[in-house]
C-alpha cells in the first residue's frame, strides 16, 4: 500500500510540474505589468505577429511618450477572470479589460478586448498577446498620432467698486521683421526705435527656427503709442499685428496697487510647477496681479483627439476651459486718480477708506511707474533708471511703516483717557517752548511749536498740536497701560488685509524718554497709512474700530477691534479733531472747506540719528467729513522740511475734497 500512495503522490506531482500556464494567468501578468508601468517586460508577453510589426525600443518609447505628454495618472487596468472558461483548451482566447486613467485632459476609459495566441517557443507553449495600437486607446490604429490643443483662458479683469477697468485685457502691437530683410542700414534705426540693442536683434533673428520669408517678432509697443509706430512701419522690413495683452487703463496712478504681468521666469516656473504653471505663462509681477495671480489666470482648456491619417480627429478628453475670476474692489477710481494727481512729484503716500463701512477707496504710491511698460518691457536703460531714481518710484509706500508723528496723537488720547491719566477739561501747567520731566533726562528735551504760559486742556492741545502734553499724557499712562492701549489700536498684530502691509510696532519702551515721544508719535512708533485710517475710525463709530476691507465681497462694517475707547471718549477727541480745522488757529484750519465741516489731524515726523541733529521731515495728514463720514482720507509726504512741513499734504488733502465730496 505504502508503494502505491508513493507512485499516485509521484504522478500528481509530475502533472502538477507540467501544467500548462492559462491564458487568464498570462493576461494577468501582463496586466500587472502594465499598471506599473513596465513597458519593457510587457513586450516579452507579446505574440510573434505583435512584435514583427513594432519593435521593443518603439513599443516603450511610445507608451513612455503617450503617457508622459498626456500627464496619465491614477493608472489602473482591470481583468476579471471568468469563472468558467473552456478557452484554454483552443489556441486563441479572448478577454475583456477595462481601463481607467487620469490625463492633461480629464479622465480617459474604455473597454477593450484582448486576443491571446498560444505559441511554442524554445520547446515550451505558453500564450502570447497579440497586441495592437487598440491597447493604447481603442480608436487608434496603426499611423495614427495623438493631438494635444490647449485653449489659453482669458484673465479675469480687475475693476474698482463702480465696474471701471482697472487691469483689462486688451491689444498691443508686436512688432518684428522679415527674416532676411534686415539690412545694415536698417539694424541702427529698428534697434533704436524698439529700445533694444542690435545684438539683441540679430540674436533674434539667428533663432534656430527662423527661415527666410518668416515674420520674427521683436518687441511690443502700445497701440496709443503711434508716432513711433508709423516710424517703425516706415522701416522696410517691419511689419505689426495686434496681439492680447495687459492694459492698465490709471497708469501710474494704480501701478503699485494693481501691478503687472510679465512672462513666468525659470525660477517662478520651479516654484509654480505644482500648481498649473506652464513655460508659456504670464503671471502676476507685482500687487494684487501677483497677489491674486491664481484666481486670476484661469485655468487652460486641453482637448485630446486621435488625429487619423485621413485628418480626422477623434475626441479622447476634453477639460474645459476656465476663464479667470473678475476681483472687484473697493477701490473708487475717482478717488485714487485724484490723490495720485494731488502727490504729484512727491514722494509719498496716499489712501483713502470709508470709516464706516471700511471700504478702501484709494491706495496710492508716489512716484509711480508705467505698469503698461512694464508689461510691454522696460530696456536695460529705463529699467535702471527707475532702480537709481533717489525717489524709489519702485518702493510701494502704503504698506509700509514709518513715524506717524502727531497724527498719533488722538491714539494717545485715547488710551489716556480710557486709563484715567487724562481728563478732557483738566488743564495742564505747561510752560515755555521745551521740557523734561527732570535732570536725569541729561540734555533731552520734549518740544513743542506753539509756546505759552497758560494751562494747556485736551482740546488747545489738540488744535494747537502740543508735543509736550501729549508726551505728559503717556509717562502718565504708563508703559504697560500704554502699550496694552496700543495694542487694542492693532499694534503688533498683522492687519488682515489682502494687500501685504508690514505690521505697525510700538518699539522698545525701556526708558522714560522713550515713551514720552511715543505719545506724540516719535520714539520708536511705526504704523502704515492703511492701519492709521482704521485706526481713526473709533472716532466715527462710538469707540469701534473698523476692519478695513479691499474686496467688494467682503462683508461691510466688520468690527475689528471692539470699544478700543468709549463712545463718550471718542465724541470727545472727534469734537476736538474738528476744531483741529475749524479752528482759526488750527493747525489744518488751511484745509477748512466752507460748508463741508472736516475735522483732522496733521503730523510731522522728524527723521534723524540722535538728539540735535536736523533730520528729513515727513508730513502727515488725516482727515474726514463729521457730519457725512463715508471719505477719510491721509496723506504722507516725504522731505516736507523747509516747506511748510505738515501743511504741504494738508492742502494737498483739502483738494483732494474739493475734488471728490
Amino acid at each position: 500500500m505504502r508503494k502505491i500512495a508513493a507512485v499516485m503522490l509521484l504522478v500528481l506531482l509530475v502533472a502538477g510540474c507540467s501544467k500548462e500556464p492559462t491564458p487568464q494567468d498570462r493576461l494577468t501578468k501582463y496586466i500587472a505589468l502594465w499598471n506599473e508601468q513596465k513597458f519593457e517586460q510587457m513586450y516579452d508577453y507579446l505574440s510573434t505577429d505583435a512584435k514583427e510589426k513594432i519593435t521593443k525600443e518603439e513599443f516603450t518609447n511610445r507608451y513612455h511618450k503617450i503617457y508622459k505628454d498626456l500627464q496619465i495618472t491614477d493608472l489602473k487596468i482591470d481583468f476579471k477572470k471568468p469563472k468558467e472558461d473552456k478557452q484554454a483548451e483552443k489556441e486563441q482566447a479572448h478577454y475583456s479589460f477595462d481601463a481607467k486613467m487620469n490625463s492633461i485632459a480629464g479622465p480617459i476609459q474604455f473597454t477593450y478586448e484582448a486576443k491571446l495566441q498560444k505559441e511554442e517557443r524554445a520547446d515550451k507553449k505558453n500564450w502570447y498577446v497579440d497586441w495592437n495600437t487598440g491597447f493604447i486607446f481603442p480608436k487608434m490604429q496603426k499611423g495614427d498620432k495623438i493631438g494635444i490643443d490647449t485653449i489659453a483662458p482669458k484673465r479675469g479683469e480687475i475693476i474698482d467698486r463702480n465696474e471701471i477697468g482697472l487691469a483689462v485685457n486688451g491689444q498691443v502691437y508686436e512688432v518684428g521683421v522679415v527674416a532676411g530683410k534686415v539690412t545694415d542700414q536698417t539694424l541702427e534705426p529698428l534697434a533704436s526705435l524698439l529700445k533694444m540693442s542690435p545684438e539683441q536683434i540679430k540674436k533674434a533673428l539667428s533663432a534656430s527656427w527662423v527661415k527666410p520669408e518668416l515674420f520674427v517678432p521683436l518687441a511690443r509697443v502700445a497701440i496709443q503709442d503711434e508716432e513711433r509706430i508709423a516710424q517703425l512701419i516706415a522701416l522696410e522690413p517691419v511689419q505689426t499685428r495686434k496681439v492680447e495683452a495687459r492694459i492698465y487703463p490709471y497708469e501710474k496712478a494704480a501701478a503699485h496697487l494693481i501691478g503687472y504681468v510679465g512672462p513666468i521666469t525659470a525660477d517662478e516656473l520651479t516654484k509654480l510647477k505644482d500648481k498649473g504653471y506652464s513655460s508659456n505663462d504670464m503671471i502676476g509681477k507685482r500687487g494684487l496681479e501677483q497677489v491674486y495671480d491664481e484666481q486670476l489666470k484661469g485655468k487652460p482648456g486641453v482637448k485630446i483627439t486621435i488625429k487619423k491619417k485621413s485628418g480626422e480627429a477623434e475626441l479622447l478628453a476634453e477639460k474645459p476651459v476656465e476663464d479667470g475670476k473678475t476681483i472687484k474692489l473697493t477701490i473708487d477710481a475717482d478717488v485714487q486718480a485724484a490723490i495720485f494727481d494731488e502727490l504729484g512729484k512727491e514722494a509719498g503716500t496716499g489712501a483713502a477708506i470709508n470709516p464706516v463701512t471700511g471700504e478702501t477707496l484709494a491706495l496710492v504710491s508716489s512716484p509711480s511707474f508705467d505698469p503698461n511698460q512694464a508689461m510691454l518691457g522696460f530696456s536695460a536703460a529705463e529699467w535702471k533708471a527707475l532702480q537709481d531714481n533717489k525717489k524709489q518710484p519702485l518702493s510701494t509706500r502704503f504698506r509700509m511703516t514709518y513715524a506717524p508723528g502727531s497724527v498719533m496723537k488722538p491714539i494717545t488720547a485715547a488710551v489716556a483717557l480710557s486709563s484715567g491719566a487724562i481728563t478732557p477739561d483738566v488743564a495742564v501747567p505747561i510752560q515755555g517752548k521745551k521740557w523734561q520731566k527732570d535732570k536725569s533726562w541729561g540734555n533731552y528735551f520734549v518740544t513743542r511749536v506753539h509756546a505759552g504760559t497758560a494751562p494747556v486742556n485736551l482740546e488747545k492741545a489738540f488744535v494747537f498740536s502740543d508735543n509736550i502734553y501729549f508726551a505728559q499724557a503717556a509717562l502718565k499712562t504708563g508703559k504697560d497701560a500704554f502699550v496694552n492701549g496700543l495694542k487694542k489700536f492693532g499694534f503688533e498684530e498683522e492687519l488682515a488685509f489682502p494687500f501685504p502691509l508690514e505690521t505697525s510696532t510700538i518699539g522698545t519702551l525701556d526708558r522714560e524718554i522713550a515713551l514720552a515721544d511715543s505719545g506724540y508719535g516719535q520714539g520708536q512708533i511705526q504704523m502704515s497709512i492703511v492701519h492709521l485710517l482704521s485706526a481713526y475710525t473709533p472716532f466715527v463709530n462710538n469707540g469701534n474700530m473698523v476692519k478695513p476691507i479691499l474686496l467688494a465681497e467682503e462683508q461691510q462694517g466688520q468690527v475689528l477691534k471692539e470699544a478700543v475707547v468709549s463712545a463718550e471718549q471718542a465724541g470727545v477727541i472727534a469734537a476736538d479733531l474738528r476744531k483741529v480745522v475749524g479752528d482759526p488757529g488750527g493747525t489744518a484750519h488751511a484745509a477748512d472747506i466752507k460748508g463741508y465741516p472736516l475735522a483732522g489731524k496733521t503730523g510731522t515726523a522728524e527723521i534723524k540719528q540722535k538728539q540735535g541733529e536736523t533730520g528729513t521731515e515727513n508730513g502727515w495728514f488725516i482727515g474726514y467729513n463729521t457730519e457725512s463720514p463715508s471719505l477719510m482720507v491721509a496723506m504722507m509726504i516725504e522731505n516736507v522740511q523747509g516747506r511748510g512741513g505738515s501743511q504741504v499734504p494738508v492742502k494737498k488733502v483739502k483738494k483732494v475734497f474739493e475734488m471728490v465730496r
